[in-house]
């Protein structure tokens, strides 16, 4: 989060040995509430790297995201940290083709399964709308 500049202002404060140790209780404790079927923090970490190149990329500029032709579906929730919002708010003004779909009552992490308390009964029939 530092790295593209998204966090919440506390995590943008925080030293990175504190960081660190919170990532690493996060991950272990996601591990051991895994559910069948859902990928662990550890699977997912090394994908990671291209969620940071593509916002280190444009510097956190929304605007580089304008020759973005393709529709895109900006999904988010109601209960998501301030920040979120605000780049979806940023990005539904750039993209000239963004459907946005804010989802009340749910949070950064719907698209869970239910054990890690996900709604993906709820996020599901958006993207499958979105896709059709």
């Amino acid at each position: 989060m530092r790295a593209t500049r998204m966090g919440p202002p506390i995590v943008m404060r925080m030293p990175r040995f504190l960081l660190e140790g919170l990532t690493v209780l996060a991950q272990k404790g996601q591990e051991k509430a895994g559910a069948d079927g859902e990928p662990t923090f550890s699977e997912l970490a090394p994908t990671l790297h291209h969620d940071v190149q593509a916002e280190t990329a444009t510097a956190g500029d929304p605007f580089a995201y304008r020759s973005v032709r393709a529709e895109v579906l900006l999904l988010g929730g109601g209960k998501s940290p301030a920040y979120l919002r605000t780049a979806l708010d940023a990005l539904q003004r750039v993209l000239p083709r963004a459907r946005r779909v804010e989802m009340a009552g749910l949070g950064h992490s719907a698209t869970a399964n239910t054990a890690r308390r996900g709604r993906p009964e709820r996020v599901a029939p958006e993207i499958r709308a979105f896709l059709t």
